[in-house]
């Protein structure tokens, strides 16, 4: 299939950018600099790109403010003064999509009480179940699953794979990428007497003699509950809440591999990175950034603005606005005195070996 092409002033015009040179070329696709060519745009958003540049044979680049760009025999360029927003539009605008097929593919499976609204595509070997409700404009992507009683906002882009459990209420613009699974059933067993788990929380001690346990399951009676502009990763997986619906606030993305167990709350626009894990009934603010492999504790409070870096474990509850990181969490500048210290230990006990060998002579 041939891409769509835009003129340098369709894609400044769009971005709100100034540009320069003839803007009457046109740009199929985006490239890096060293391997862009005629009809390509070169992503060179800062100084350091460019050498990058003339390795290349671009003849159209997004540069940084102030840039000298006919230095580099480019024959029109796009300023952008925030390079990373820039690259935001770009891709919106030259992104080619999946080419899903429109309107109902004849091997989906869609319940007679689901309603489709008005230009909703639903691919093949797809199932819809009893009372689903999918909104104007919204694609369905191959072999998905959404259950009973699912609502589903305007304009959704679910891939291939995706699986949405029974009584899940979804907003507007929500995307899911590959093999995200939303409304399993909760983690959540208990033992008919007190388990060694609870009696070592307690006491933070070992358990002694080992007993014979047997678990029993505590059903999700919840479901969940997303708001508008969410996104979820490939295989990132949220829990159904126990009694209420594990929620997640507009405009928050969870990226692969993360999981949120159930009861938990996440706020409007958070970032979960990859491989996070979230423990049931943690409750997470506004503007949270949670950085690759993060581990949160279950039943904790984690404040609006709190950033954490990756590999971090939240083991207590985090006050609005604080950055933390290490195991157990702690502020990132303490953490970093802290590992400043750890390296100087070798040293340190050198030095301590040298004293008592002075002392006791």
């Amino acid at each position: 299939m041939t891409a769509t092409r835009f003129t340098v002033r369709d894609i400044a015009q769009s971005l709100g950018a100034e540009a320069a040179g003839d803007l009457d070329l046109t740009i199929g696709q985006a490239a890096e600099p060293q391997d862009a060519q005629a009809g390509d745009l070169a992503m060179a958003t800062n100084p350091k790109y460019a050498d990058k540049l003339k390795e290349g044979a671009a003849e159209v680049a997004l540069v940084w403010e102030g840039a000298d760009w006919q230095s580099f025999g480019l024959k029109a360029a796009i300023f952008t003064p925030r390079p990373r927003m820039a690259m935001a539009g770009v891709t919106a605008q030259l992104d080619p999509g999946q080419h899903f097929n429109s309107g109902i593919h004849p091997s989906a499976v869609i319940d007679e009480t689901a309603e489709l609204s008005e230009g909703v595509s639903v691919g093949p070997l797809t199932v819809i179940g009893p009372r689903a409700k999918i909104g104007a404009g919204s694609v369905i992507g191959p072999q998905s699953f959404i259950g009973a009683d699912v609502a589903i906002g305007e304009d959704a882009i679910i891939r291939e794979c995706v699986s949405i459990g029974a009584r899940v209420q979804i907003g507007n613009r929500f995307r899911a990428q590959p093999g995200a699974r939303i409304g399993g059933d909760g983690f959540s067993y208990v033992t008919p007497e007190v388990s060694g788990v609870e009696n070592a929380r307690k006491s933070l001690g070992d358990q002694g003699e080992a007993r014979a346990q047997s678990w029993e399951r505590i059903h999700s009676l919840g479901s969940v509950t997303i708001g508008d502009d969410v996104e979820l990763g490939m295989n990132a997986t949220v829990d159904n809440g126990t009694i209420r619906d594990t929620e997640i606030g507009h405009g928050t993305k969870l990226d692969n591999q993360v999981h949120l167990g159930h009861n938990t709350r996440v706020g409007n626009d958070c970032l979960l990175c990859g491989q996070c894990g979230i423990s049931g009934s943690v409750d997470i603010g506004n503007n949270v950034v949670l950085g690759g492999k993060t581990g949160v504790g279950d039943n904790l409070f984690i404040g609006d603005g709190v950033i954490s870096a990756g590999g971090t474990n939240i083991l207590a509850n985090v006050p609005a606005g604080r950055v933390v990181m290490g195991y157990p969490a702690i502020k990132m500048d303490t953490h970093m005195e802290i590992y400043k210290a750890q390296r100087r230990l070798p040293r340190l006990m050198r030095d301590i070996d040298a004293l008592k060998k002075a002392v006791f002579k």
